[in-house]
């Protein structure tokens, strides 16, 4: 089996789409594949589908939903399997547990590729953690569940799962950097930030790219700029990092075009 969450869903048994047609299952089957081999109680799977005002015959709904996935996974199977669909999607005392290995959803298969790079990072191996961060943001294909109803369970697995892209976008802009690639960068540095004017981690790399393309003057625009928004926003000022790199910037400082590490460093 395989399950893609990060975009509109989609779920297959040996090439053969069991992906539910209607909303309920198809919560139930992302939850679940969210928390593949752990126990997904009854209760947490009602607050999903219900928001905390359950039918008097919830426990026997839920069931039938459940045989509704399982049907499913049966038929994609064929009888040429030895697990069955009970074996994949199975029963526990306090709800159900989906077993699948990690690399058979594309949200467990992000982080592992995140890992490998923030370690290839840490090794200095820059130009295979950016190819590692790159193939993490590669599965993205839109937003995460985007065609599936959402209780608050699943409410905040999304946006775990947007924070979980965010910071593998903020690592690969940095390692490209690091790599000396920022013109690159620019188009897409400049989309981001018109996206999110508050985040000053892309604001900063922004900056530095501009400033390495020989633009200095619009690298202390968005600083302008970011001040005015956090200052409007959240009453705050930049942080030190971004200060320390607008300084660098302002004295034109070669720091900046030769050792990027120092002043740029990894997403924590």
């Amino acid at each position: 089996m395989e399950i893609k969450l990060l975009g509109p869903m989609e779920a297959s048994e040996s090439g053969i789409s069991i992906l539910p047609s209607a909303g309920k299952p198809r919560q139930i089957l992302a939850l679940l594949a969210l928390n593949s081999g752990q126990i997904v109680t009854s209760a947490i799977l009602a607050e999903e589908l219900w928001r905390g005002r359950p039918p008097r015959m919830a426990s026997t709904t839920l069931q039938t939903y459940i045989l509704q996935l399982r049907r499913n996974i049966d038929r994609a199977q064929g009888r040429t399997q030895k697990r069955t669909a009970k074996d994949v999607l199975v029963t526990r005392h306090t709800g159900y547990q989906l077993l699948l290995p990690d690399d058979r959803v594309d949200a467990f298969q992000h982080e592992h590729l995140v890992a490998a790079g923030r370690q290839a990072a840490a090794g200095r191996d820059d130009e295979k953690a950016s190819e590692l961060f790159s193939a993490a943001l590669k599965l993205w294909r839109g937003a995460p569940l985007v065609d599936v109803p959402t209780g608050t369970p699943l409410q905040l697995e999304v946006m775990r799962l947007e924070q979980h892209r965010m910071v593998a976008v903020e690592l690969w802009i940095e390692t490209e950097l690091r790599l000396g690639r920022h013109q690159g960068l620019l188009g897409e540095l400049a989309v981001l930030c018109a996206q999110q004017p508050l985040n000053e981690s892309l604001q900063t790399s922004y900056m530095v790219a501009l400033y390495r393309s020989g633009r200095q003057w619009q690298a202390l625009t968005v600083y302008r700029t970011l001040c005015a928004t956090l200052r409007r926003e959240l009453q705050v000022q930049p942080c030190p990092r971004t200060q320390r790199i607008v300084r660098a910037i302002t004295e034109n400082r070669s720091d900046l075009d030769d050792f990027p590490g120092s002043m740029v460093g990894a997403v924590g």
